[in-house]
């Protein structure tokens, strides 16, 4: 009785485990792409969803990550001129997820090693063969990462991959190229610092022309308005204000018409 028991319990375990072998498990952030090994093989226009997908043992459920994943390649690219260049370059991709089954029977899971690396690696050394190369270390990165993406892009759509973004990240040059770069940008530097103090000294300069304007129109408007009568009538009016005043006497001598007045005062 024991020996049947014992039995029937190890056949159970058994079952389970057959069971639980008959199934795949498909994580989140993925989807599965059904294969039957004695039917018609890999299962179109159905991708499976996250969580257990039961088949036959001799069945087999294909799993991709459908969430952007993020690859890093190393190139040695040549520059327009000839010059070596190496760059570090990140490619942001995933998988078409209505075209799982399509890039099983295409490529399979190990579609970036087969389609996505070696087109990179391709494009990214025609693009900087059009390029100088301080054009790939400073000024002109963004513009070499996007035509870099856009090809590849264009290349990954039909093999069913989404290129997300392509980055190019760290870029070596020569030394003598870098050398030549930095005295650029420092001589550029330079000017641009002489050219402000040049602007400086000419706005200084215009500022003093016209304040020294304004003085001389000023000076023009003044001597414009005194006159020979307009000083005499000044005369008149302060000779009558001492002789007005309670505490000094006032003494005019005479003087020719054509001068002022002499005015002598003394307190009393």
């Amino acid at each position: 009785m024991k020996n049947r028991k014992g039995l029937l319990l190890i056949l159970l375990a058994v079952m389970m485990l057959g069971l639980v072998g008959c199934g795949t498990q498909v994580p989140s952030g993925h989807r599965g792409v059904f294969y039957s090994k004695f039917g018609d093989g890999t299962e179109m226009g159905k991708i499976y969803p996250e969580g257990f997908t039961w088949h036959l043992p001799w069945n087999s459920v294909y799993v991709y990550q459908i969430q952007m994943q993020e690859r890093k390649e190393d190139l040695t690219v040549l520059s327009s001129d000839g010059a070596t260049i190496r760059m570090e370059v990140s490619v942001l991709y995933r998988p078409k997820e209505s075209k799982l089954d399509s890039l099983q029977i295409d490529i399979g899971r190990n579609y970036y090693d087969v389609a996505v690396a070696p087109n990179i690696r391709g494009i990214a050394r025609a693009v900087a063969g059009t390029y100088k190369p301080e054009e790939i270390y400073s000024t002109k990165r963004d513009e070499v990462s996007k035509a870099i993406q856009d090809r590849l892009i264009s290349a990954m759509d039909a093999k069913h991959i989404v290129i997300e973004n392509v980055l190019v990240r760290d870029v070596v040059i020569p030394a003598k190229i870098t050398e030549a770069i930095n005295f650029k940008l420092s001589a550029d530097q330079e000017a641009q610092k002489m050219q402000f103090t040049i602007e400086k000294e000419r706005l200084e300069a215009d500022r003093k022309r016209i304040e020294a304007k304004g003085i001389a129109d000023f000076q023009t408007i003044v001597a414009a308005g005194i006159t020979p009568s307009y000083l005499k009538w000044k005369g008149i009016e302060a000779t009558t204000a001492l002789a007005q005043s309670p505490n000094s006497k006032v003494i005019v001598v005479g003087n020719s018409s054509q001068s002022m007045p002499i005015i002598l005062s003394a307190d009393k």
